[in-house]
């Protein structure tokens, strides 16, 4: 099973529409095709750019794209749920039994609330999925009703994770009409956090850049 295959696949396409569906219906931002596929590119890119195999990368691509699908289930618990989820789904193809383990430590281990980058397929999804950020992921319309997620989510004009160095940095471009930097540090403290323990699993320092200052 690859990436590409993965993407095809009609099952999964309806189980991803679906879960992201049900956390539309919640008030949440966007979770479907765009966040998975920033998520994989981003985790392959962290991979690829420490010098991993194509093999680790690809698993990375894999993880990253799963990584939400519990939200089908449920957004208590998802990333349980969805690791349990990509098992039966890989467990019927044709990769193989330690690479499906990897995958789905990777998964279980992607959330702030239980989350631990237990091996580095998990740090760059961490890593990957707490960086994407951005306006495009807010479905609300009507600005005057934004929640906080919302307002952070709508005030990032720009979001890049660089290596640089012994770095990874989160740079991000605020507009702060819509979202203070302390609205952001309040709902992503704990994702912020989670991001520090994967950089380090990975011999790499965090850093978070708001507007050219550094934050951490």
């Amino acid at each position: 099973m690859t990436y590409e295959q993965l993407k095809k696949d009609p099952a999964l396409q309806v189980y991803i529409t679906k879960a992201d569906q049900s956390l539309k219906a919640l008030g949440f931002t966007e979770h479907s095709f765009a966040h998975g596929g920033k998520v994989s590119e981003t985790a392959a890119y962290i991979l690829e750019s420490l010098g991993f195999s194509a093999h680790d990368v690809e698993l990375a691509r894999i993880a990253g794209y799963l990584h939400d699908i519990g939200n089908l289930v449920n957004r208590s618990d998802h990333s349980q749920s969805g690791a349990v989820m990509a098992f039966t789904i890989l467990q019927g193809s044709d990769m193989p039994p330690e690479d499906i383990a990897t995958v789905v430590t990777a998964i279980g281990n992607h959330d702030e609330g239980t989350g631990v980058p237990v091996n580095p397929i998990a740090a760059a999804l961490i890593l990957a999925d707490k960086s994407d950020v951005r306006r495009s992921r807010v479905r609300n319309t009507d600005i005057s009703t934004f929640d906080i997620h919302d307002r952070v989510n709508y005030s990032v004009e720009g979001a890049e994770l660089a290596l640089e160095g012994q770095e990874i940095r989160l740079i991000l471009t605020v507009d702060t009409a819509f979202g203070s930097v302390m609205d952001y540090f309040e709902i992503f403290m704990a994702r912020m956090i989670l991001c520090r323990k994967a950089a380090e699993s990975l011999n790499l320092k965090f850093r978070l850049q708001i507007n050219g200052q550094l934050l951490l």
